[in-house]
C-alpha cells in the first residue's frame, strides 16, 4: 500500500513538472513574433535570439528588436530597440520602452517608461510618465509625476521633486523636499522669500530649494 502511494505521488510530481516545463522553453529563435520556433505567448526561461521577437521571458534576449510581454525579467540587449510591459532587469539599446512598471536599468539614446520606474535611466532623453525612484542621468530628464532621487542633465523636469536636480535648467512643478543646483532653477510652487528658510523663491539662479 505504501509503495502504491509513493508511486502515485511520484507520478503526480512528474506530471506537474512536465506541465511546468511545457509552459516554458529554454530558447527561442524569432524572425518575427509570428515566425518563430515557439508561439509568442510561450514563456521563455533562458535565451532568446531575435530579428524581432516578442515573448514573456526570464533570461537573456539578444536581437535587433526585443519585445517582451507581461511580467518579464532579465537582460535585454537590442541593436535597435527593446520594448516590454512590466520588466525587471536591464534594457540596453538605442531605444528602450516599458509600457508598464520598470525595475532596474534602462540605458540608451531614448529611454521611456509609462508606469513607475525604480532604478537608473541613463541616456540622451529619459522619460518616466509615472513616479520615478532612483537616478535619471541624461541631456533631458523628464518625470511627469514624483521624482524621489536624483536628476542630472542639461534640462531636468519633475512633477513633484523629493531629492536633487543638478543641471543647467531645472524645473519642478512642486517640491516636497528638494534642492536644485544649476543656472536657472524653478520651483513654481514656491513664493518669493515669504517662507524662508523653508523655501526660497519660484525662480533662482545657482540654487533653489523647498523643504
Amino acid at each position: 500500500m505504501k509503495k502504491m502511494v509513493f508511486i502515485a505521488c511520484l507520478a503526480i510530481i512528474m506530471a506537474t513538472a512536465g506541465a511546468a516545463m511545457a509552459d516554458s522553453q529554454p530558447i527561442q529563435l524569432s524572425l518575427t513574433p509570428d515566425i518563430a520556433i515557439f508561439d509568442k505567448n510561450t514563456n521563455i526561461a533562458g535565451v532568446t535570439l531575435n530579428i524581432w521577437g516578442e515573448n514573456p521571458q526570464k533570461g537573456f534576449a539578444l536581437g535587433f528588436v526585443n519585445g517582451s510581454k507581461g511580467d518579464s525579467a532579465g537582460f535585454s540587449l537590442g541593436f535597435l530597440f527593446n520594448y516590454g510591459e512590466n520588466y525587471k532587469g536591464v534594457q540596453l539599446a538605442p531605444v528602450n520602452i516599458a509600457n508598464g512598471n520598470f525595475y532596474g536599468e534602462q540605458a540608451g539614446v531614448v529611454n521611456y517608461t509609462k508606469g513607475n520606474f525604480y532604478g537608473l535611466q541613463a541616456g540622451v532623453v529619459n522619460i518616466a510618465k509615472g513616479d520615478f525612484y532612483g537616478w535619471q542621468a541624461g541631456v533631458v530628464n523628464y518625470s511627469d509625476n514624483a521624482v524621489k532621487g536624483l536628476q542630472t542633465g542639461v534640462v531636468n523636469y519633475a512633477g513633484n521633486l523629493t531629492g536633487l536636480q543638478l543641471g543647467v535648467f531645472n524645473y519642478a512643478a512642486k517640491a516636497t523636499s528638494g534642492v536644485q543646483i544649476g543656472v536657472i532653477n524653478i520651483i513654481s510652487q514656491n513664493e518669493w522669500f515669504t517662507n524662508f528658510p523653508g523655501e526660497l523663491a519660484p525662480g533662482m539662479i545657482i540654487f533653489n530649494w523647498r523643504f
